[in-house]
């Protein structure tokens, strides 16, 4: 049986929500643990009216079993409070400690609130990058699927403005070797075909719409050939995303996170799954934030986290 630890996430968004659902249609053969505050569960499964037991004591669906991380102040939907942020990383560390002790053998998280857990004075980016820190990692790769889409970013949270500067030849090369590395490791495949997207349009149009490619993306790539990996391009990502131009590859690099994920969300959103890749444990995600409007109103869609959970599992598996 696997064993998936289930963060809650931010506690005003649809996090519960969602975690509820995934517990009244559990996956067969797999233990759910959800890491988070059992009182706020269990109010917003009697405003949902979802047949939950949180006793501990019952199996199967709507039994969940919860690791109790209190908070402060449990919010009401959509009304999200800072007060909790420390108490959401807590969660966060315990489902990481769980993981690499071999107590859950796969993290899931819900969407948190970046704003939130800044507002408390807590430099905070994103899961990838705290479960990154958590994991003594200098580098790892967020990547998402979406049915055999597969698409990792070169940078993840930052500003378009400072995108171009935090691209480097040696932490392109670190990302394609992660990426090639987790999709032979994780993946099963024996030989990955990556496609790396140019950073401007046209992918620099020989250097007069920007030098990027040339002077860092290409040379890049170059080391990342003579090092065996199969890697192609620099390519214009306004063609590349097109289905011809992606049959023959494994997975897409992108440069940065709106570069290519409106294109796979556009794809599977709502059944995409986030992937951190280069960790020590498994970690997957929804595809969506916390959408705090939906929240408590029985309207969120739990797919994305069944999708999270079903591939946190095959992961699992095919790592035995």
């Amino acid at each position: 049986m696997i064993r998936l630890a289930v963060t809650v996430g931010e506690p005003a968004g649809i996090g519960p929500d969602i975690c509820l659902e995934l517990a009244c249609t559990p996956p067969v053969d797999v233990e759910l643990t959800f890491i988070g505050d059992a009182r706020l569960l269990a109010d917003r499964a009697a405003a949902l009216r979802l047949p939950v037991d949180l006793s501990g004591a019952a199996h199967g669906p709507g039994a969940l079993r919860v690791l109790q991380v209190d908070l402060p102040r449990p919010p009401p939907p959509g009304r999200p409070d800072s007060a909790n942020a420390l108490a959401l990383l807590e969660g966060l560390d315990q489902a990481v400690a769980g993981c690499l002790s071999g107590r859950f053998d796969a993290l899931v998280t819900a969407p948190l609130d970046k704003g939130v857990i800044a507002d408390a004075g807590v430099p905070f980016s994103g899961h990838t990058e705290y479960l990154a820190a958590r994991c003594g990692c200098e580098q790892v790769v967020m990547m998402l699927v979406a049915g055999g889409l597969r698409v990792a970013l070169a940078t993840t949270h930052l500003p378009l403005r400072q995108v171009p500067d935090a691209l480097t030849i040696a932490g392109l090369g670190g990302t394609l070797r992660i990426l090639d590395g987790d999709l032979r490791r994780r993946f099963g495949l024996s030989r990955p075909r990556i496609a790396v997207c140019g950073l401007n349009p046209h992918a620099g149009e020989r250097g007069h719409l920007g030098r990027e490619e040339i002077d860092v993306i290409a040379p890049a790539i170059a080391q990342a050939r003579a090092h065996g990996l199969d890697v192609t391009g620099p390519l214009p990502a306004d063609t590349l995303f097109t289905p011809a131009r992606l049959a023959p590859f494994d997975a897409v690099l992108a440069m940065y996170h709106d570069q290519g994920l409106p294109v796979l969300k556009y794809a599977g959103f709502g059944q995409a799954v986030n992937v951190t890749l280069g960790l020590p444990i498994i970690r997957t995600s929804v595809d969506h934030g916390t959408a705090y409007d939906l929240a408590g109103t029985g309207k969120a869609d739990a797919g994305s986290l069944r999708a999270a959970a079903r591939l946190a599992v095959e992961l699992a598996m095919a790592g035995r």
